[in-house]
């Protein structure tokens, strides 16, 4: 039974093990530059999918790459354990519905259950990661809940904190009642969905029936108004309409009301202020509030020119009201649901609740209108539950003061795609606000910030040995930095009063982002590893991670360091499906990586991947996208390899010892391509153009394949070992070795392979190849390229004739428009390739075409007007010789009704017919014509070569030796007799045979070949 790719590839693997291949391709470049490679973190407690299988093969492809280009590049893996998604995994096996559960629970066995579940499927990831071909240390990686790790992110905090950055504060933030707890800005970045809400225009009593009309997008804050803002600038206006007085601005008008009104009274914006209404609900009364107040964020390009302002759900209204001493009034709770006060909604959950709140408007006459209306809304990014903005108290890290460094730090690095620096990226940090860092929570780092009862002085210890210093309980040194056992740890304060810490765990992303220090316990072991591994010299991730990793990994650097983490940033676009969709479990249209590893190898899957588009582009991914990968790439490979493999074995070829210095020209040209490609492909690949790259090796692996192995198998099959054959053992040999150097990266284990048979040594530690120019002829490969496309133009003719290429013809005319291309040099191979046995050279063809020119009215309309209906007789009356001159010069002067012409070819549209028995056909760079008509000579030879083609077949059946010479016996009518009689030196020469006869025997095979029976048997 055949062996499947990732069987032979699981072989590599092993010896890859076994020989400590990846550590030795580190080791061996001990003293070489370092390429700085960072591992953004994946969580273990969900499986790997196809985005993962991006990521991981490019990763790899740019450390492989690297290392084979002279640099040691260490790969440590990492997991992100901590966070939202392990809580929320734990709470769904537990069967437990919020926070209160949880604590009911217990937080100790709920800490344990978190700590268990974050590798549930560590084996899924190592076993993927393997079978990928991704070479990254999983034996020591660095592991975000480890003590170590969190000692260093909270000495980076302390740093923060000294600097006065760290800091308590009431504000409204991006909120999840689900989850509750609140989310940074970067967090909300990555959940938006454009949704269908319901709006309302609400009317504000300020007197019988007159009213301030304000519209909202969230009806369901309307219990928490305490203002209506106003813009003291803008003209506003009082009109009647249905017996009421309407307030609104002045431009507004004829938006919001339509029709049906009469202005009575115009006002200024400042004239309103200080209004007092009564608001649309008053179930907590306050002792100041419902008035109108100033506020320059009101605009007139929407709305109403008025705006209700709830202080507890937006960060202008929270600021709007503190300025102008109002009092703050919050009515939803931490679950988003409504307090006791708001009775007719008490415990509702408030995103649940606009179409009742409308209701209730509406029963009080206090709704004007309502609609639904399109807008982007924030989700959360870890339960996809709709956000709500909420005031609460949380600590935060003033990364607005940093806000310019951080902008100049992100100038100095490079993008790809470079659109992302000053685009998603850039715009995103000229709207930075100050990282809401807290989260009310229970699995994460926690926030090392301990507060005294008495005097209230903070301390933000900065490692174990500050922590114990303070500590009035003795700490144990195998302590677990988690809560709630630091909880438990109280501290003295230089009042002598007692230290407790601050409740809040910390954002996820400050982990992730103090990777680069916390990976090596920076700084509390030896800097050295440190110093050396910082910065980066490319971090690789997603383009969701541009507001997430990528942001973080910047934040914490420029808050801590001041410089960026990274020199250069990969953002790698997504994988969808065939028809342009997002790949998920719900849809049913998500590929399992490791099941396409299963069917097509690990190489099939990157090079589909690395071959697709740039890599910062979204993906169209399907099986099929692999399988022709598997067929087109690493078969081909393969099957180059297998025939070099199996003729120089047959031969004794031995490189080292029959290897020639002198080459045929067809040697001479695939070694131009060779040294060619290596320097377009080394191009490519320093600017991280997989794709690019990708093509011209495909490009060049065809022409391996398809023209210089099939152009050369007379040499290899011919008996003996000349010079012309060693020439071609030799090119081959060499040609091989430098593609799975080539190739490794993109493909490393078909390519091991190959060059562990070939030299006995991993591939994987040795250099890429470097153009020699001395091999590389441009004007060689130029005339070859011009040779093909003759071939290919000529093969197209046969097509559209339905003639076969076994079916030689007499004449080919070529008239190359590129006259450097001397084609007299390569008459052979193109005699050989389109099977024709005269070429003729002609510089002109038109003798043998049909030409008609007609008006190209788009052109010549505009050009000459009303004249173009004589211009279309002159064109007609054209003789033969202006017809050649208008086609090969490319103008034309004629002289009609004593009025001189200038035609262009532009003026005309050219069809043309070859004369009979000629087809013809363009390319680019020539023209050609094929006699297609057939004599007798000619269907008689086309006969013996189908007669050939059979029998080759026959043998292979039969799985006789490639080199192994036949008997062959064969019989049919009178006619074929006579034909194969007449043709015994082609069949000599094209069948590898130590005898002919033409004999009817015993146990003969019957083959239909061009209609006539013929009998043939084989022995050996």
């Amino acid at each position: 039974m055949k062996e499947r790719d990732v069987e032979k590839e699981r072989k590599i693997a092993d010896y890859w093990q076994e020989a400590r291949i990846f550590q030795k391709s580190i080791q061996q470049r001990q003293e070489a530059p370092s390429f700085v490679f960072y591992e953004g973190p994946p969580t273990a407690n969900g499986m790997p999918h196809a985005g993962h299988a991006l990521g991981r093969t490019i990763k790899d492809f740019v450390a492989r790459y690297k290392t084979m280009t002279g640099h040691q590049v260490l790969r440590k893996a990492g997991w992100d354990t901590h966070g939202l998604p392990v809580e929320l995994e734990v709470q769904k096996k537990l069967q437990l519905h919020s926070k209160e559960d949880i604590e009911a629970f217990g937080v100790e066995a709920f800490i344990a259950e978190c700590k268990k579940s974050v590798f549930t499927y560590e084996k899924e990831w190592r076993q993927f990661t393997e079978l990928l071909g991704y070479w990254v240390d999983m034996d020591n990686p660095y592991i975000t809940l480890d003590n170590e790790y969190i000692e260093s992110v909270w000495h980076i905090l302390s740093v923060i904190h000294q600097g006065g950055r760290l800091y308590k504060g009431h504000r409204v933030v991006p909120y999840c009642p689900h989850c509750e707890t609140s989310l940074s800005s970067h967090e909300v970045a990555q959940g938006y969905k454009d949704v269908h809400d319901l709006s309302a225009t609400v009317k504000f009593k300020v007197a019988e029936n007159e009213y301030l009309l304000c519209w909202t997008t969230t009806p369901w804050t309307l219990p928490g108004n305490v203002a209506v803002a106003v813009n003291p600038k803008l003209r506003y206006v009082k009109v009647e309409q249905n017996n009421e007085r309407l307030i609104v601005a002045e431009s507004l008008v004829s938006t919001v009301l339509k029709e049906g009104y009469k202005i009575i009274e115009f006002v200024r914006g400042e004239e309103l202020i200080g209004m007092k209404y009564v608001a649309p609900f008053s179930f907590v009364p306050l002792n100041k509030g419902h008035m109108v107040i100033a506020a320059d964020f009101v605009k007139d390009d929407a709305g109403t020119g008025l705006v209700h302002i709830a202080p507890a759900h937006g960060e202008d209204d929270y600021q709007a009201v503190k300025e102008n001493g109002l009092d703050f009034l919050q009515v939803v709770n931490e679950k988003g649901r409504y307090v006791q006060q708001v009775a007719p909604l008490a415990n509702k959950r408030v995103k649940e609740s606009d179409v009742t709140i409308i209701q209730m408007l509406a029963q009080q006459n206090l709704l004007y209108s309502k609609r639904k209306y399109e807008h982007s809304y924030p989700y959360c990014w870890r339960c996809d539950n709709p956000l709500i903005y909420y005031a609460m108290e949380g600590w935060f890290i003033r990364t607005t003061d940093v806000k310019e460094k951080m902008i100049d730090n992100n100038q100095m690095v490079e993008w790809y795609p470079t659109h992302m620096k000053n685009g998603r990226f850039g715009h995103f940090l000229d709207q930075l606000v100050d990282w809401n860092i807290g989260r009310n929570r229970f699995w994460g780092t926690p926030l090392n910030v301990w507060t005294c009862q008495t005097c209230g002085l903070e301390i933000a210890p900065g490692s174990m040995a500050q922590l114990k210093e303070r500590a009035i309980e003795k700490v144990n040194d195998r302590i677990d930095l988690h809560k709630p056992y630091v909880d438990r740890i109280h501290l003295r304060c230089s009042c002598g009063g007692e230290m407790k810490r601050e409740k809040e765990v910390i954002d996820v992303w400050f982990d992730s982002g103090s990777m680069p220090y916390a990976q090596y316990h920076y700084p509390f072991e030896q800097t050295t590893p440190f110093n050396e591994q910082f910065p980066a010299d490319i971090v690789i991730e997603g383009v969701d991670q541009t507001r997430g990793w990528f942001y973080s990994l910047l934040a914490v650097s420029t808050l801590y360091k001041g410089v960026a983490p990274y020199k250069n940033v990969l953002s790698l676009g997504h994988i969808l499906d065939e028809k342009g969709q997002k790949m998920s479990k719900s849809k049913g249209n998500a590929l399992n990586p490791t099941s396409l590893i299963e069917e097509f190898g690990a190489d099939a899957l990157r090079w589909a991947l690395l071959s697709d588009s740039a890599p910062w582009n979204n993906k169209r991914f399907s099986k099929k996208t692999v399988q022709q990968a598997k067929s087109k790439i690493v078969d081909t490979l393969r099957n180059v390899f297998s025939f070099y493999d199996m003729y120089a074995k047959i031969d004794g070829f031995d490189f080292r010892q029959h290897r020639v210095k002198e080459f045929a020209l067809i040697d001479q040209w695939i070694l131009s391509r060779l040294h060619h490609t290596i320097a377009e492909v080394r191009e490519g690949l320093e600017r991280y153009d997989f794709f690019k790259s990708a093509k011209l090796l495909a490009e060049f692996l065809d022409d391996v394949s398809n023209w210089y192995v099939r152009r050369s198998r007379q040499r290899f099959w011919k008996e003996g070992l000349d010079h012309d054959k060693r020439a071609a053992y030799t090119t081959l040999y060499e040609v091989l070795l430098q593609s799975t150097r080539l190739f490794a990266p993109f493909m490393p284990f078909v390519t091991d392979e190959i060059h562990l048979q070939l030299v006995g040594s991993s591939v994987h530690l040795t250099d890429y190849p470097k153009q020699e120019k001395k091999k590389t002829n441009i004007q060689l490969e130029s005339e070859m390229k011009a040779i093909r496309q003759i071939v290919e133009l000529t093969r197209s003719i046969r097509m559209s004739a339905n003639i076969k290429t076994k079916q030689p013809l007499q004449t080919l005319i070529v008239s190359a428009v590129n006259g450097k291309v001397n084609l007299s040099s390569y008459e052979q191979i193109i005699k050989d390739e389109t099977n024709v046995k005269d070429i003729v050279y002609e510089k002109y063809v038109n003798n043998f075409m049909m030409i008609e020119l007609k008006v190209n009215y788009a052109i010549a309309g505009k050009k000459f007007g009303k004249r173009v209906k004589m211009i279309e007789q002159v064109i007609k009356g054209l003789t033969a010789h202006e017809k050649d001159r208008l086609l090969t010069d490319g103008i034309v002067n004629i002289e009609k009704d004593g009025e001189m012409l200038f035609l262009e070819n532009e003026d005309v549209l050219v069809e043309k017919k070859a004369k009979h028995p000629y087809r013809f056909a363009e390319g680019k760079d020539c023209t050609v014509l094929l006699d297609i008509g057939l004599t007798e000579e000619l269907l008689q030879e086309g006969l013996v070569r189908e007669v050939i083609r059979e029998v080759q077949n026959t043998r292979k059946k039969k799985g006789l030796a490639v080199e192994l010479r036949i008997h062959l016996t064969m019989f049919g009518n009178e006619r074929v007799l006579s034909v194969l009689e007449k043709f015994s030196a082609l069949l000599q020469e094209s069948l590898l045979v130590q005898t002919i006869t033409l004999a009817e025997v015993e146990e003969m095979t019957n083959l239909d070949v061009d209609g006539e029976t013929i009998k043939i048997k084989i022995d050996h």
